[in-house]
């Protein structure tokens, strides 16, 4: 296609096809809801966007050369949305993002991350283990990656990445040549109603592995295997004896860890990743396990653990000296807050931990109360904001304060978002931790100025 369209194209996988097919030569447009600082880089690459749905802003050319356009969207789009609905009833070649995803992935050796929790984080990983090895890859990511400043990584060669996302059974699109699966936790209940679903579209995605490739399993995951075609199949762990695992662990400075990484044809010894946090040593094992199944080398393996440097918003450490600490996480999920704070914890020991909380949708904050609330009672204070709606309407009687209520801490408070800088600014913090997947990140900027301003007084 010459020309492509799309619709939300500020979330973190429709900017990395928007980035894909710009860089293909194609004339690439699009909507967003929001103006972001992402949107921001793709208009500044040469994408039009516009930010009002409104089928009169769609670009002369797109209405022109219908045969030759393809358009995309996220499922996050109403299907009421005007812009859509004129492309569907105008006989618009249309495909989810799943699909356009998958189709790239079709013409490449794919390596797929999925996982409730960690995909994002592996898969950034293992993208910069095959581009700093030299074997290269295409990637498609699920966050910027600090290496290298985006979420697409772009390469001539056979293999590709992609982060292979639940939400909407979207995974199920990829057939991939080797994939790991970090979790599979209950989540997105509004799609899959309860775990056990969500265990089964995990089993079929595991399913899909060609015969001929390799499928690893975080130890002890426990979904129904019996459907499988691949036949090497292995298991990871953080520190539990399998295919691959960490052994000879040791903490040192800065809550950076030293270890020994295990896999089936030996050891490679003290090796480092460069983010801190136990769970990080957990990702660097299930990334390393793809790489080395695929031929990496274990020299080159080790060398760029060594040098990743973390994905924004994923244990994104902004500020750290004596004075104070600033932490900004994507968690969202009551499994991905008891992660990041016991990781905290272990860098941080003995300090006043004050974490920002923005629930992410009315579903998951009703069906995951009582766990963001046990998680959030291991802080020392709590800051707790309202639910960040995304695509959903509100439900009645879901709101922050059903969380609220059950945290067990004598410090906390609710606020609105719009008072958060001020009550920060009247209030001393010693570890800060901003947590959401909303648009908490659109304070990462001022925070880390204030606090940087306040440790030079």
């Amino acid at each position: 296609m010459n020309y492509v369209y799309l619709i939300g194209a500020g979330g973190i996988g429709m900017s990395a096809l928007a980035r894909f097919y710009n860089h293909a030569g194609a004339v690439v447009a699009g909507y967003d809801r929001v103006c972001s600082k992402l949107t921001s880089e793709l208009e500044d690459e040469g994408i039009r966007l516009h930010y009002e749905d409104d089928v009169r802003q769609i670009p002369d050319e797109f209405i022109k050369n219908r045969d030759n356009t393809l358009v995309i969207y996220t499922p996050a789009v109403p299907v009421s949305h005007s812009e859509y609905q004129f492309f569907l009833n105008n006989g618009y070649r249309i495909v989810k993002r799943s699909l356009a995803l998958g189709n790239l992935a079709s013409e490449k050796k794919c390596l797929a991350v999925a996982g409730t929790h960690g995909k994002t984080t592996t898969s950034t990983l293992l993208a910069h283990i095959f581009t700093h090895s030299g074997v290269g890859c295409t990637a498609f990511l699920g966050g910027i990656s600090k290496n290298y400043h985006s979420n697409l990584l772009l390469d001539k060669g056979e293999y590709l990445v992609a982060e292979a996302d639940e939400f909407d059974r979207s995974f199920l699109q990829l057939f991939p040549e080797v994939a790991v699966i970090t979790s599979a936790d209950a989540d997105h209940l509004d799609i899959y109603s309860n775990h056990e679903h969500i265990r089964e579209a995990f089993a079929e995605f595991a399913s899909q592995v060609k015969v001929e490739g390799a499928l690893v399993l975080k130890k002890n995951l426990g979904l129904d295997l019996s459907a499988l075609k691949v036949k090497r199949v292995y298991q990871y762990s953080y520190d539990e004896e399998c295919d691959f695992y960490a052994s000879s662990i040791r903490l040192t400075d800065g809550g950076y860890f030293r270890f020994d990484l295990n896999y089936p044809g030996g050891k490679i010894e003290d090796c480092t990743v460069g983010v801190p946090g136990w769970v990080n040593v957990e990702n660097s094992i299930a990334a390393a396990s793809v790489a080395l199944l695929s031929g990496v080398s274990p020299a080159a393996v080790k060398e760029a653990l060594r040098t990743f440097q973390g994905v924004e918003r994923r244990f994104d450490i902004r500020l750290n000296n004596e004075k104070c600490a600033y932490i900004d996480d994507y968690a969202h999920h009551p499994k991905e807050l008891s992660s990041a704070i016991s990781s905290i914890r272990n860098i941080f020991s003995g300090r006043k931990i004050t974490g920002i909380f923005q629930p992410h949708l009315y579903t998951r904050t009703r069906d995951f109360r009582e766990g963001f609330a046990e998680s959030l009672s291991m802080l020392d204070e709590l800051i707790l904001l309202d639910i960040y709606p995304a695509r959903e309407l509100p439900i009645e009687g879901v709101t922050s304060e059903i969380i609220f209520r059950d945290v067990k801490l004598k410090d906390k408070l609710m606020v609105k978002k719009e008072e958060l800088l001020d009550i920060l600014a009247k209030r001393e913090v010693d570890v800060l931790v901003t947590f959401g997947a909303g648009d908490i990140d659109r304070f990462v900027a001022p925070i880390t100025e204030m606090l940087t301003e306040r440790v030079k007084c």
